[in-house]
């Protein structure tokens, strides 16, 4: 069906092309108007420098706030497609709720209407192709500047001055139009007219998938005599249908969040529709009653259209309000969050790319599900149990008693738990890079790359360790068996402390836990080192078994500075007022690496006497 669906489009205009030259002028019409939405979209984008994203995530604490933020936004941008896009991106990044995001599709529908007003009040009562003009020939100069914000002024001046352009050429070539052929022979009458029409209103918005844009097309053609009133009504009412279209292709990139909303957004459209078409006649009468309290003219039909266009709106949100519950209920049964695959990336989707907000935020989650992964993974490979291991007061006491192999092939866990969500991860990164994102926002993006990648290195060394934490730790050999399990030991603390961070509010997180724990990973290298020195003398480790440990030790702290390293990266913020101070206070990077360089070089001396003399 899709295949043919744009060149019967382009076959159609042509014909209408062909038979009349006025039709041309009607079509260009609509393609400058489209034009300038695009244009005014790139603008605010441009201008707005994430304000919308940012009043967004604040908007949804209560549905009130929800609906009079889609009221505004769609007011101001003049497109509830965008709103509507933005919205199921947030969802899908999971920034806002389903109700929330229902709440603002609700208040976009009554935000819309505002386009009917101002067409039917403005564009069809003045000449605003003389203010066209001058708008896009300002706008051309501020397009070329370097300054964002420049560039927005004049994406926005030009989207509004092809607004206004396509609703003239839209105006003039109906009154053209007029002359030649009267469509009014066309009007249909009773239920086949509200039909037939609502059909024809919600292909029109299909196609331009703007209902914007059909209603500028409707309010012009009544204008001109072209169409009746009665199925410019209906018209109305089909392209309330037909805007869900633009939701439902934004929806098939998201994920399960966002074709909830899209499934909302249509079954609202619906019930709107049909209540609108049940009710006509109250809703006739209804117009009448207002357009003759607030002084418009009763032949004054592009006004009255207006009207009608804004109260069916508004009733259909006063409807569903309080079945939000219900309808909420209704989605989560008709598309199910699925069952989570571990292995696949549950935040990167293309439905959230557009947006540096959502861009950052779902990536930021997707590190967070590695590193889930990474850490049961990494216990699993130490022969631990990640839940008993978070649980316990005893963490040495719980290692001692991980006797048990457990059945993991970790290669193949890697592969498919690790690799993959790191592979995306780097990918969505390296495209997020190709975008104009923000300066600040970039380089969070590539230090979340890096976090995956101190994560992953970690899991790289565990996959070392876990051939001698099989051979020494499933049944105690003595002292290489205590060695072993201090090693686990150590790493299942880290973990547990980054649990900690993890499940404290950013505000109370501190840097300065992150030092004293590398710190203390440099002592507990060197006491190690000391140790395997003392128990080499004793005869109570053999030198290849020393030899191994020592390998062995090698990977598990690097495991360890990685995991404290992924979690200053991640955790920490270094925008707070603290930031400043903990840099005074924490280790120089330099004093770090003298401690593990002094380490090395006594490491490297002890040992050579410790095997001379077991050989000896």
């Amino acid at each position: 069906m899709t295949r043919y669906y744009l060149p019967v489009t382009i076959a159609v205009l042509i014909l209408a092309f062909w038979f009349s030259p006025d039709a041309q002028e009607i079509a260009a019409g609509v393609a400058i108007f489209l034009f300038g939405m695009l244009m005014l979209e790139d603008g605010f984008k441009l201008l707005g420098g994430g304000t919308l994203e940012s009043l967004l995530e604040r908007a949804t604490d209560s549905t009130p706030r929800a609906i009079s933020f889609g009221v505004i936004a769609t007011t101001l941008l003049q497109s509830s497609s965008l709103v509507s896009i933005i919205t199921i991106s947030f969802l899908s990044a999971g920034l806002i709720s389903l109700i929330g995001g229902i709440g603002i599709i609700f208040g976009a529908n009554i935000g819309t209407t505002t386009g009917a007003w101002l067409v039917a009040g403005l564009g069809l009562k003045v000449n605003i192709a003389a203010y066209a003009m001058p708008m896009i020939a300002l706008s051309i100069v501020l397009v070329f500047q370097k300054s964002k914000p420049l560039r927005g002024v004049g994406y926005v001046l030009a989207g509004l001055g092809f607004l206004f352009l396509g609703i003239h050429h839209m105006k003039e070539g109906f009154d053209a139009f007029k002359d030649q052929i009267d469509l009014t022979r066309f009007a249909l009458t009773g239920l086949i007219g509200l039909i037939v029409y609502s059909l024809i209103g919600t292909i029109a918005t299909v196609v331009m998938q703007s209902s914007h844009a059909t209603m500028v097309l409707i309010l012009t053609a009544l204008s001109a005599g072209q169409i009746s009133y009665e199925n410019a009504l209906a018209l109305a009412i089909g392209a309330n249908i037909g805007t869900t279209i633009t939701a439902i292709i934004g929806s098939l990139g998201a994920n399960f969040q966002g074709k909830r909303l899209a499934l909302a957004h249509l079954i609202f459209n619906i019930i709107t529709a049909g209540v609108a078409l049940i009710l006509i006649g109250q809703l006739r009468a209804a117009v009448d009653g207002i357009s003759a309290t607030v002084g418009i003219a009763p032949d004054d039909y592009a006004m009255k259209l207006a009207v009608f266009h804004t109260i069916f709106n508004v009733l259909g949100v006063a409807l569903m309000l309080p079945f939000l519950k219900v309808l909420v209920a209704l989605l989560e049964r008709r598309i199910p969050e699925p069952l989570p695959d571990v292995s696949r990336p549950r935040y990167l989707n293309e439905a959230i790319d557009e947006f540096p907000q959502t861009l950052e935020t779902a990536l930021r989650k997707e590190v967070l599900h590695l590193y889930e992964n990474a850490a049961k993974l990494i216990l699993h490979g130490l022969n631990l149990h990640r839940d008993e291991i978070f649980s316990t007061d005893d963490i040495a006491g719980a290692v001692r008693k991980s006797r048990s192999p457990l059945e993991l092939d970790i290669d193949e866990a890697y592969e498919a738990r690790v690799k993959t969500l790191y592979s995306a991860i780097v990918e969505f990164a390296t495209r997020a890079g190709d975008k104009e994102l923000p300066a600040e926002t970039a380089e969070r993006v590539y230090a979340l790359r890096d976090v995956a990648g101190d994560i992953v290195k970690a899991v790289k060394s565990i996959k070392h360790l876990r051939k001698n934490i099989l051979r020494y730790t499933t049944r105690p050999q003595g002292a290489v068996t205590e060695l072993y399990d201090n090693l686990r030991t150590e790493i299942a603390r880290i973990s547990v402390e980054i649990r900690k961070l993890e499940l404290t509010e950013p505000e109370n997180r501190s840097a300065l836990w992150l030092d004293q724990e590398r710190a203390q990973i440099e002592d507990a290298s060197r006491s190690t080192t000391d140790r395997v020195d003392m128990l080499i003398r004793s005869g109570q480790l053999s030198a290849t078994a020393a030899t191994s440990f020592m390998n062995d030790s090698t990977y598990a702290y690097s495991a360890m500075r990685d995991l404290i390293e992924a979690a200053r990266r991640y955790y920490i913020e270094r925008d707070s007022s603290m930031a400043e101070v903990e840099r005074l206070l924490s280790l120089d990077e330099e004093e770090l690496e003298d401690t593990r360089a002094d380490q090395g070089t006594r490491h490297a001396t002890k040992f050579s006497k410790g095997a001379v003399k077991e050989t000896s």
